[in-house]
């Protein structure tokens, strides 16, 4: 259900940001900065169920590679803290224009403001753009190797890591644009990955032989 929770408090975000994200005078012009704070807490949200999909799962995946479990829960807890950095430089920029700064012109508070949403970007990307790679490559292997899940699953998962990585390398470098086809088609698999293995733990479970083979005695766990 974590996974199911990342889908409800990440999109939702996505559209209550953009005032700020995209109007280089958000920080100077009036209104209600609601929209964005609440954008803002549903960002954490989102980084709080990151860690809470590594952390659920970790009991049964370390039973196939101990190292590779805690490692996926280290990588959902740095993808979280990345993200957390992204809402504090998003509720700054919401501070500036609620208070200003007396004495200061607005082309300054706008470069100021903007050079704040550059780190949020760079977050974005960094964060939720590719660390969600490194996770499903120790995740999908895992489930891959216990077949625990269909095979489908983490297959996606493990053919996603790569595009996803290359998107946002080349990203990082400017060869290719955060928002683009390459992009979209980057974050596909990883996306259908994620959300197809929320679903199927929600409302199926781990296959019971696979989950009894490597629990001994111990009761199916969902």
């Amino acid at each position: 259900m974590f996974y199911l929770v990342t889908f409800a408090s990440s999109i939702p975000a996505v559209f209550l940001l953009g005032p700020a994200l995209s109007d280089p005078n958000y920080v100077t012009s009036t209104g209600n900065d609601t929209r964005v704070v609440w954008g803002c807490l549903l960002d954490l949200v989102n980084a709080a169920a990151c860690v809470g999909t590594a952390v659920a799962l970790f009991p049964v995946v370390r039973r196939q590679n101990e190292s590779l479990a805690l490692g996926l829960v280290t990588s959902r807890m740095f993808e979280a803290a990345v993200i957390a950095i992204g809402v504090v430089s998003l509720l700054t920029v919401v501070t500036l224009r609620q208070t200003g700064t007396s004495g200061t012109d607005h082309s300054s508070l706008i470069a100021a403001a903007r050079a704040l949403v550059d780190v949020r970007d760079w977050t974005f990307l960094i964060g939720p753009g590719m660390v969600p790679a490194i996770n499903a490559l120790l995740l999908g292997y895992l489930l891959l190797r216990s077949e625990l899940v269909p095979r489908l699953i983490p297959v996606m998962g493990l053919i996603g890591a790569p595009l996803l990585l290359i998107s946002a390398i080349t990203t990082m470098f400017g060869i290719n644009d955060q928002v683009s086809v390459l992009s979209a088609v980057a974050t596909l698999p990883i996306f259908l990955w994620e959300l197809s293995l929320g679903l199927y733990l929600t409302f199926k479970g781990f296959k019971p032989a696979a989950v009894l083979t490597g629990l001994g005695s111990r009761p199916t766990t969902r």
